[in-house]
């Protein structure tokens, strides 16, 4: 328990790394409980990570696939995380009518997140004041630290009771579709069996150098969210600053 930190030579080897952990975890959720659950992120870096895993022989039975954000545009847009998993992921697996739990994004935001919070409860069977426990919950890591779409300032960084929220990214230099968001929560991002975080490239390198080796502040810095059972799976680029 606690965080370990993983370095392979290539973005694919620590992608590969990453997506064999997640099965190995999944499979042992699956057996222990009848049913593993999952959150992932979209973004570039774990596209190669699905890529992998849609090839390997795995038995995707009784997985409930949920996301960790996304974009509030619709599922066929170009940046969709949804679109992204789909492409990479689901199409491609030997999966079978896979569980797939999308947040709505051509929904206005504010009904979004609630219809994504109303499907969470239900499907993971919740009271109204319980916190889902993920079995996985697959993050990334954006050059300027922030992870799901809890970005620095953000104050939902701090909240501890809602499972997801609408966000706003105020960054001009985003494209302005892409701003309005839907994202788990600090609280639920804690609360997970595991977590596992991909992260590599030499862009990466000084946000990284921050998360693992900075002061602990994840208002400032939220790729500091951890669950109690963290592991971090980076290149030697993004490595560089350790």
């Amino acid at each position: 328990m606690g965080t370990e930190i993983l370095i392979f030579d290539t973005a694919l080897k620590a992608a590969e790394a990453c997506g064999q952990q997640t099965l190995n975890l999944l499979e042992e959720a699956r057996r222990d409980r009848g049913i593993a659950t999952i959150a992932l992120s979209g973004g570039s870096t774990p596209r190669l990570m699905f890529q992998w895993m849609s090839k390997y022989p795995f038995e995707w039975r009784a997985i409930e696939l949920f996301q960790v954000d996304e974009r509030c545009v619709p599922p066929g847009d170009p940046s969709s995380n949804f679109r992204m998993i789909r492409e990479s992921l689901q199409d491609s697996a030997p999966i079978e009518k896979i569980a797939m739990h999308r947040i709505q994004g051509e929904l206005p935001p504010p009904e979004a997140a609630t219809a994504y919070v109303k499907d969470v409860r239900t499907v993971l069977h919740l009271d109204g004041g319980t916190l889902p426990e993920f079995d996985v919950i697959q993050r990334g890591m954006g050059p300027d630290a922030h992870t799901a779409s809890l970005f620095p300032g953000e104050p939902l960084i701090r909240d501890q009771t809602h499972i997801a929220a609408a966000v706003y990214v105020d960054n001009p230099d985003m494209p302005a579709a892409t701003r309005h968001r839907v994202t788990l929560l600090g609280g639920v991002l804690e609360r997970a069996r595991h977590t596992l975080c991909l992260a590599t490239g030499e862009e990466k390198a000084e946000a990284l150098y921050r998360v693992l080796r900075g002061p602990a502040n994840p208002f400032e810095t939220p790729s500091q969210i951890a669950s109690p059972d963290t592991t971090w799976y980076i290149d030697q680029a993004a490595a560089s600053r350790l």
